[in-house]
């Protein structure tokens, strides 16, 4: 399948979303699923999905420090899209992971907590997978800039699949307003990225609109969107 991936991978860049979803649920069936935070980017991906197949399967890892507004929203997409969605919890409660780690570890070393609350979790879940697809954009951070919309992910042995990767912003909210998508009400308060309460915050005019993420730092991923390099393909299938 690696193999498989790596040649389709060129023709793949010009589909729609919609394609590359139909691609995705017609190979994996129920061993693929969509991953989602509910950011913009993710309602938008839901919303498409579930034009494309009825029923299929989402995941969100709950780090159990998401916002209020987080909860609720994913509230709204099971009843609105008639879907359960897979809550990934890590293996350490908040209260375990203090006693071992002492208080308030994402400050201290927020890679570490990213790890167990993000990262071994993901890495459990894609265990019984054979693909997942995200909603993550190139435009977003430096570490996704070469993100294929269908690509080999080295770091976890799987299929990725990213079907808005060349969308803009300003496409993902046309959408929603075109299709009254639900959204994070902290949207609306100068949140463009959410993740967990103690590492978001608003961001102030004029910033990047991730830099409300682990704020003071130079952390940009949580790192579960790492890209491996990956050698080049010729447009004729063969290896360069």
């Amino acid at each position: 399948m690696k193999e498989e991936v790596r040649k389709l991978q060129i023709a793949a860049e010009s589909w729609s979303p919609e394609r590359v979803l139909e691609w995705a649920f017609e190979t994996f069936g129920e061993g693929v699923a969509i991953s989602s935070a509910f950011g913009a980017e993710g309602m938008v991906l839901i919303d498409i999905a579930s034009r494309v197949r009825q029923n299929f399967r989402l995941f969100t890892l709950d780090t159990e420090f998401l916002f209020p507004e987080t909860y609720t929203l994913m509230d709204q997409v099971e009843e609105k899209y008639g879907i359960v969605i897979e809550r990934v919890l890590p293996l350490a409660s908040p209260e375990e992971q203090e006693r071992v780690h002492g208080a308030a570890l994402w400050q201290r070393n927020s890679d570490q907590c990213c790890n167990l609350r993000k990262v071994e979790p993901l890495r459990r879940k894609l265990g019984e997978l054979q693909a997942w697809i995200t909603s993550i954009r190139r435009d977003q951070t430096a570490a996704r800039a070469s993100a294929g919309k269908i690509e080999w992910d080295e770091k976890f042995g799987l299929v990725k699949i990213n079907p808005v990767a060349d969308w803009t912003s300003k496409q993902i909210w046309r959408y929603i307003r075109e299709h009254d998508v639900p959204y994070n009400a902290l949207h609306d308060q100068d949140y463009p990225s959410i993740g967990c309460t103690h590492c978001t915050r608003a961001v102030h005019p004029g910033e990047d609109p991730r830099a409300g993420r682990w704020a003071g730092s130079s952390k940009t991923e949580c790192g579960l969107h790492i890209i491996q390099p990956q050698p080049p393909i010729n447009p004729s299938g063969a290896d360069a």
